[in-house]
Protein backbone atom coordinates (compact mmCIF):
# COMPACT_ATOMS: atom_id res chain seq x y z
CA UNK A 1 0.00 0.00 0.00
CA UNK A 2 2.72 2.71 0.89
CA UNK A 3 4.66 1.89 -2.69
CA UNK A 4 1.70 2.57 -4.41
CA UNK A 5 1.56 6.44 -2.37
CA UNK A 6 5.28 6.64 -2.91
CA UNK A 7 4.69 5.69 -6.91
CA UNK A 8 1.89 8.08 -7.38
CA UNK A 9 4.00 10.91 -5.28
CA UNK A 10 7.02 10.14 -7.64
CA UNK A 11 4.80 10.70 -10.99
CA UNK A 12 3.43 13.76 -9.71
CA UNK A 13 6.64 14.86 -8.97
CA UNK A 14 8.19 14.21 -12.31
CA UNK A 15 4.85 15.92 -14.31
CA UNK A 16 5.27 19.46 -12.06
CA UNK A 17 9.01 19.57 -12.85
CA UNK A 18 8.64 19.47 -16.53
CA UNK A 19 7.36 22.82 -16.98
CA UNK A 20 9.85 24.28 -14.92
CA UNK A 21 13.23 22.74 -16.88
CA UNK A 22 11.24 23.94 -20.29
CA UNK A 23 11.24 27.14 -18.85
CA UNK A 24 14.65 27.47 -17.63
CA UNK A 25 15.48 26.03 -21.64
CA UNK A 26 13.82 29.02 -23.03
CA UNK A 27 15.26 31.70 -20.76
CA UNK A 28 18.35 30.17 -21.65
CA UNK A 29 18.57 30.08 -25.12
CA UNK A 30 17.26 33.74 -25.12
CA UNK A 31 20.32 34.85 -22.94
CA UNK A 32 23.20 34.15 -24.75
CA UNK A 33 26.26 35.99 -23.19
CA UNK A 34 28.07 37.89 -25.25
CA UNK A 35 31.91 37.51 -23.81
CA UNK A 36 32.24 40.75 -25.04
CA UNK A 37 29.88 42.07 -22.74
CA UNK A 38 31.26 44.45 -19.91
CA UNK A 39 30.13 43.24 -16.57
CA UNK A 40 31.16 44.92 -13.18
CA UNK A 41 31.48 43.44 -9.93
CA UNK A 42 32.88 44.88 -6.52
CA UNK A 43 36.14 43.36 -5.27
CA UNK A 44 37.07 43.22 -1.84
CA UNK A 45 40.38 45.16 -1.21
CA UNK A 46 43.04 43.01 0.08
CA UNK A 47 43.93 43.65 3.55
CA UNK A 48 40.88 45.53 4.23
CA UNK A 49 37.65 43.91 5.90
CA UNK A 50 35.02 46.31 5.08
CA UNK A 51 36.57 48.05 1.80
CA UNK A 52 35.61 46.84 -1.76
CA UNK A 53 36.10 48.59 -5.44
CA UNK A 54 34.53 48.34 -8.12
CA UNK A 55 36.28 46.30 -11.41
CA UNK A 56 34.97 46.25 -14.61
CA UNK A 57 35.95 43.83 -17.41
CA UNK A 58 34.09 41.92 -20.41
CA UNK A 59 32.73 38.75 -19.45
CA UNK A 60 35.76 36.55 -21.36
CA UNK A 61 38.02 38.90 -19.44
CA UNK A 62 36.47 37.72 -16.00
CA UNK A 63 36.53 33.64 -16.95
CA UNK A 64 40.11 34.57 -18.06
CA UNK A 65 40.77 36.10 -14.66
CA UNK A 66 38.95 33.52 -12.68
CA UNK A 67 40.48 29.98 -14.80
CA UNK A 68 43.70 32.08 -13.90
CA UNK A 69 42.74 32.06 -10.27
CA UNK A 70 41.87 28.32 -9.99
CA UNK A 71 44.72 27.28 -11.69
CA UNK A 72 46.96 29.06 -9.43
CA UNK A 73 44.81 27.71 -6.49
CA UNK A 74 45.49 24.13 -7.99
CA UNK A 75 49.35 24.57 -7.67
CA UNK A 76 49.52 26.04 -4.44
CA UNK A 77 47.47 22.75 -2.77
CA UNK A 78 49.89 20.24 -5.21
CA UNK A 79 52.94 22.06 -3.97
CA UNK A 80 52.19 21.54 -0.34
CA UNK A 81 52.03 17.90 -0.81
CA UNK A 82 55.48 17.90 -2.29
CA UNK A 83 58.10 16.81 0.12
CA UNK A 84 61.51 18.38 -0.18
CA UNK A 85 64.86 16.46 0.35
CA UNK A 86 66.12 17.97 3.36
CA UNK A 87 62.92 18.42 5.07
CA UNK A 88 62.18 15.67 8.39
Amino acid sequence: MFGKYLALGAAAAMISAVPVLAQKDDQSASKERDPNQVVCEKVEVLGSRVSTKRVCMTRSEWAERRRLERQEIDRAQVARGVSCDGCN
